[in-house]
């Protein structure tokens, strides 16, 4: 009898520690494997937010751009270019919209000027000697929320055209940066810089650039390269 209950008590004890085995080797795991994914997803949550904050927020600086590019161009028959789409001007101005992120803007008039480079420069020297304001198609919206105006625009008969003074009367300059830039065929910036301080002498003026309209037409990778070095110069990025 007591043999009987000697190998009873031997039987239950196995049993008792092969269950508690059992439980001892899976349970944990169990438990392991949900706290684990619950702290992947917590950490792929997070992730996905700081991602999504940090693009909303660079998409906030993009949108805010605080530069205005307004330039003036003209395509048809040019100078040493011959007949050409896009003015030599307006290449450039896309170049500097580029790397800069700034606003482009077209001044243009509500008379067209002549296709013909001849009856062009007929018009060009009229409104000159006339000192006269051409009337503008549109406007800039917003002007005042910018504080950095690059204006562009080709040199015609040793000045700037007549509507680029009808832009720069057009408009509130008070304590905005302006960068006059041009495209000519040997004259230079002839004087502008000057011109547009005088003009505004409510804002500042920096240095200029004068690219020569061939240059612009024709070889845009040296374009590219000037104004990407005046534009450091200027500390404009």
């Amino acid at each position: 009898m007591k043999k009987v209950i000697t190998v009873m008590i031997m039987v239950f004890s196995i049993v008792t520690l092969v269950g508690c085995g059992s439980a001892t080797n899976n349970t944990p795991p169990a438990e392991s494997s949900a706290t684990d994914t619950a702290t992947v997803q917590k950490t792929e949550n997070r992730i996905l937010k700081d991602s999504s904050d940090s693009s909303s927020e660079n998409s906030t600086s993009d949108s805010g751009s605080k530069i205005l590019v307004a330039y003036f161009s003209r395509a048809g028959e040019n100078y040493n270019v011959g007949t050409v789409e896009k003015g030599n001007t307006q290449i450039m101005a896309e170049m500097i919209a580029e790397e800069t992120g700034g606003t482009l803007f077209k001044v243009e008039t509500v008379t067209p000027y002549p296709s013909s480079y001849d009856e062009c420069t007929d018009v060009a020297k009229q409104e000159q000697n006339d000192n006269a304001r051409p009337e503008l198609k549109e406007a800039v919206d917003d002007f005042d929320d910018y504080d950095t105006i690059i204006l562009g625009f080709p040199i015609w008969w040793g000045d700037m055209p007549m509507a680029m003074y009808t832009f720069l009367e057009s408009y509130d300059f008070s304590g905005k940066t302006v960068l006059p830039f041009n495209t000519h065929e040997g004259s230079g910036e002839a004087g502008t810089t000057g011109k547009i301080q005088s003009a505004l002498p409510q804002a500042t003026a920096l240095e200029g650039l004068a690219v020569q309209g061939k240059t612009a037409q024709e070889d845009r990778n040296d374009t590219m390269t000037t104004i990407q070095k005046w534009l450091s110069q200027n500390e404009i990025n």
